[in-house]
């Protein structure tokens, strides 16, 4: 199954460490666990119209969570850190 662009990106991150990578022309993405970098690559380009040098991905594992006696896991994510090329800028969802 194909996906689409829209589909890929699931949200921004936005944290301390992520707003200040902004200044260097990187942003962070959640994405779907299943996306590969050419993906990424394409979603980010078509959703922004910017165009993208570089991307660094990091898939974490879900955590043990526990509520009384219940037991359960939190989610597997990836995260994706998108290195725009040299003027690029995405505007709107990372200002602050």
């Amino acid at each position: 199954m194909k996906k689409h662009f829209k589909d890929i990106l699931i949200r921004p991150i936005v944290t301390e460490k992520s707003m200040n990578q902004t200044a260097d022309g990187k942003y962070t993405f959640q994405v779907i666990p299943n996306a590969n970098k050419f993906e990424i690559k394409n979603a980010v380009e078509k959703n922004f119209k910017v165009k993208v040098e570089k991307i660094a991905t990091i898939s974490a594992r879900g955590k043990k969570r526990r509520v009384g006696k219940y037991q359960g896991k939190t989610s597997d994510w990836k995260k994706a850190v998108v290195t725009l090329k040299e003027g690029q800028k995405i505007e709107g969802i990372f200002e602050q």
